[in-house]
């Protein structure tokens, strides 16, 4: 690893006038107003965002959105990418499962661990502080940063900390965790989280802000696609059957050039794919053992493949696209195993997609277009930070079910835009799933109702006014 380079991501401009479609005058006003606050007080400040990933996960595709925006208003953000070797990454894995409440792979967070993680972390600190000028504000994601926060940069240099996990009750799992990130964080000038639950005891009222995420309407992941091509992209990457005789289909990337979908989804140990006419169950995630996807797919082979014609689609990242996660693979094998082990009928409805991460604009047209087509999109996650997924099948008119963990439960009004079940109730959850495919009125109604909230609460006007604020 180079100790003088961390990776700097590059992000275009893109004037957030463009949501005013979308969020109406008086909302984009609001907006106008904040950001011409915060480029007075930020006037010759740069804000500077540090993460583990570029692509892969929700955090990414926050950053990506967000910094677009900011800069589409004048504010110079830019977007640094930690780097660090695999066991670095499985100690900041272990801290993120502790920090959902779970045990993840039971290791130690020792003093040998707590060793690599600083040595990893002091040559990225080289690296930033060849970025950092006085008077910069440096915003650290997640706990692969923690340890930046120690550094010693510039004369005036804002730090601020955002956590995007954690757990509702704190448990003995999280108080490890957080008894591993304190020493490093406990002195940033704020933190930043997804929920105020989520802040251990000892983060001071003043110094926390609680902001939820959001999502991009015109984002590859969300932007709008004719019911049309939604077919034709899944048939072209292989997701339902039929397709193939037209040319490819064309998608926006972020830099406003156009890409087309042709790489193909590998359909892991799955027989024919399912016909477009055939109803789909949807979890659409990374291979992360807080996902459950083991639990989606038992839940509906017991209690909605039985009762139903549908089909379950579980799609995640191609797992060696997820730098920061060395866990996925184990967690694909352990959902291949549990496939494997189903009766056949029930193995020809069940699939598991991985998606290829070589093109991240690709893939996030992909998952854009199979959110389209499901009739019912599923987060029954064990644990959640917030759950951008559940978001963006709401925007596009989905119904949902999700677990009441973490920030599903903020965006899920349950009976109204989908059903929240409790995260284990396999039986509760294949009730819910069967509810909407049974009643395709109310399937619909749910899903409006989605999309008006999701317009409401989690687009990125919001989103920014709440940063521009802090």
């Amino acid at each position: 690893m180079d100790p003088e380079a961390l990776v700097e991501v590059d992000v275009r401009a893109v004037s957030p006038e463009m949501l005013t479609a979308f969020v109406g005058a008086d909302r984009a006003e609001r907006w106008a107003q904040a950001a011409a606050r915060a480029r007075v007080r930020l006037d010759g400040r740069r804000v500077i965002n540090v993460n583990s990933t570029a692509s892969g996960g929700g955090v990414a595709e926050l950053l990506q959105t967000l910094l677009a925006y900011a800069r589409g208003v004048g504010i110079d953000a830019r977007w640094l990418v930690v780097e660090g070797d695999a066991g670095y990454f499985e100690i900041t894995k272990r801290i993120h499962n502790h920090l959902y409440g779970t045990p993840g792979d039971g290791g130690p967070l020792g003093a040998a661990e707590r060793l690599h993680y600083e040595e990893v972390a002091a040559r990225n600190v080289a690296g930033l502080r060849a970025v950092v000028r006085a008077g910069d504000i440096v915003i650290l994601h997640d706990p692969q940063t923690a340890a930046l926060a120690l550094a010693e940069l510039p004369s005036g240099v804002a730090i601020l900390w955002r956590c995007h996990v954690g757990i509702d009750a704190q448990n003995e799992h999280s108080l490890r965790a957080w008894e591993f990130l304190r020493p490093y964080v406990e002195h940033v000038d704020a933190f930043v989280f997804s929920r105020a639950q989520f802040a251990p005891s000892w983060v001071t009222s003043d110094r926390l802000a609680v902001i939820p995420p959001s999502i991009d309407p015109f984002s590859a992941k969300n932007a709008h696609i004719e019911p049309d091509d939604v077919h034709r992209i899944l048939q072209d990457v292989g997701l339902l059957s039929g397709g193939g005789t037209d040319a490819a289909q064309s998608f926006t990337r972020r830099d406003g050039s156009t890409g087309t979908v042709t790489a193909p989804v590998k359909m892991l140990g799955t027989g024919p794919p399912p016909s477009p006419t055939v109803p789909i169950v949807l979890q659409a995630s990374r291979w992360d053992a807080m996902k459950d996807m083991r639990g989606v797919m038992t839940g509906f082979v017991d209690g909605v493949a039985v009762h139903t014609d549908a089909h379950l689609i579980l799609a995640g990242p191609e797992s060696k696209g997820v730098a920061d996660d060395p866990e996925a693979d184990e967690v694909l094998r352990e959902c291949l195993e549990t496939w494997g082990r189903l009766p056949d009928a029930a193995r020809r409805r069940v699939h598991l997609a991985s998606v290829p991460m070589n093109d991240g604009d690709e893939a996030a047209t992909v998952v854009n277009a199979l959110q389209r087509h499901a009739t019912v999109v599923v987060q029954k996650s064990l644990a959640e930070g917030f759950g951008l997924t559940v978001s963006e099948a709401m925007w596009k008119a989905r119904p949902v079910v999700g677990s009441r963990v973490g920030g599903i439960v903020d965006q899920i009004v349950s009976g109204e835009t989908g059903w929240l079940v409790e995260a284990h109730d396999l039986d509760e959850y294949a009730q819910a799933v069967r509810s909407l495919l049974d009643d395709e009125v109310a399937a619909r109604s749910m899903g409006a109702a989605g999309r008006e909230r999701a317009a409401a609460e989690f687009l990125g006007d919001r989103h920014l006014e709440q940063w521009a604020q802090l």
